[in-house]
């Protein structure tokens, strides 16, 4: 049975480090990190948005294509815009870079969700990921009022909502490496990437 969640894709990054080529089209193990995203959320979630600000350049996939609403770019719009178009009341986040995302890792931060929760969120040594977690539609007020004062940054708006951190050892249980938040940020993580698929590190699908 498909998560109540939506599944959101945020393809909406400057890509600067890539002379402003898509991330999401880049191959690992001849693989586009975008079929692999949506091959997985396929099995996930009824509902798959993609929010994009340059849309004719994902036609050719079978999702809800959706822009930002608001003229700023940052991971906050993206995520403002996934709760504003999803019709289910949580929405399960990720970035377009993210390669080896592990079906076992999404569904253990679905299956945490709680009533009383706003936010389901994975908290490892190196941080919270944010754009690895559940946001529930009750987040969007505000996350609106957040952008208008032009406060950018995801973990601004968290001290306004109710959040249930997963710690790491129950993250390592699904995904011992924790190779679900590793993410293509430059040139030499793609290197990094083959590398790991050719040391049988990562599963291909």
């Amino acid at each position: 049975m498909k998560s109540p969640c939506s599944g959101v894709i945020l393809a909406g990054g400057l890509n600067t480090r890539f002379s402003g080529k898509e991330k999401a089209f880049m191959s690992v193990g001849e693989v586009r990190i975008m079929d692999r995203l949506l091959n997985l959320f396929q099995e996930l979630f009824e509902e798959i948005i993609l929010v994009t600000n340059d849309p004719l350049k994902y036609l050719e996939w079978d999702f809800h294509i959706v822009t930002d609403l608001f003229p700023l770019r940052c991971s906050l719009t993206g995520i403002h815009a996934g709760l504003f178009y999803t019709s289910m009341p949580y929405a399960f986040f990720t970035a377009c870079d993210t390669p080896f995302l592990k079906k076992e890792l999404v569904e253990a931060i679905i299956n945490s969700i709680e009533p009383g929760f706003d936010v389901v969120i994975p908290e490892t040594a190196a941080g919270m990921e944010p754009l690895c977690a559940v946001y529930s539609a009750r987040c969007l007020e505000t996350v609106e009022l957040h952008l208008e004062r032009k406060r950018l940054k995801v973990q601004t708006f968290f001290n306004k909502i109710r959040i249930r951190k997963l710690r790491e050892s129950f993250l390592r249980k699904v995904d011992p490496e924790l190779i679900s938040f590793f993410n293509i940020n430059a040139p030499e993580d793609l290197i990094r990437a083959e590398e790991l698929l050719a040391a049988k590190s990562i599963t291909a699908p």
